[in-house]
């Protein structure tokens, strides 16, 4: 449905087609009440213009054409078996029932397939990330970085990478699982390289790279 430039999908099940939310002048809204199994998804638009609520997504596939930066709607869907393409930058997936405004209380990942992606501080709540796929180096992803906190912290990182992001990993949300992150684009970040913090990444059991 389009509504003033919204496009509503809503209320429905949908199986093996493929949607394309390209359109940089439109706002989409998926959900609530939506079910898509064996799907594309192709989405080329500002993560301010893609709402998700109550929409539970099977053996999708989603397609980023742009990146997507700083995307909570992906808390309030059900993910199950999905794969995703492409960039994505401060995202947050699964189950985060004390996020701010409220989430589907069914909300969640599981089965999922990030291989494909690249991930830069994207954290992954409520979910045993065991069942995820995280993409490969230069990509690396903490697993349950606020219990390991403490044996993270007293790895010996670049200075800027320790003070700012790893003294930092026990404030994370209570529900965080897991958190992806990618190397050149903290190197630069952090004034540091990709290989120093390869250097300390391959010590450490509980980082997938």
């Amino acid at each position: 449905m389009d509504w003033l430039g919204n496009i509503i999908i809503n209320d429905k099940e949908m199986e093996n087609e493929r949607l394309e939310l390209t359109d940089k002048d439109a706002h989409y809204f998926l959900g609530p009440n939506l079910t898509l199994r064996n799907c594309i998804v192709v989405l080329k638009v500002p993560a301010s213009r893609l709402l998700i609520n109550q929409a539970r997504f099977i053996n999708c596939t989603f397609e980023v054409k742009q990146e997507l930066k700083n995307h909570q709607q992906w808390i309030g869907a059900s993910l199950e078996g999905c794969r995703f393409k492409g960039r994505l930058s401060g995202c947050d997936f699964g189950n985060w029932p004390s996020y701010p405004g409220g989430a589907w209380e069914h909300a969640a990942i599981e089965d999922c397939d990030f291989t494909e992606a690249r991930l830069d501080g994207c954290r992954f709540m409520g979910c045993d990330p065991a069942s995820l796929r995280f993409p490969k180096w230069p990509c690396f992803t903490f697993l349950d970085p606020i219990r390991r906190a403490s044996e993270l912290h007293s790895a010996r990182w670049p200075a800027l990478f320790d003070e700012m992001v790893i003294k930092d990993l026990h404030t994370q949300p209570a529900p965080t699982k897991a958190l992806a992150l990618f190397a050149p684009a903290e190197a630069k970040r952090f004034d540091t390289t990709p290989e120093a913090l390869k250097a300390v990444i391959e010590k450490l059991d509980c980082i997938v790279y």
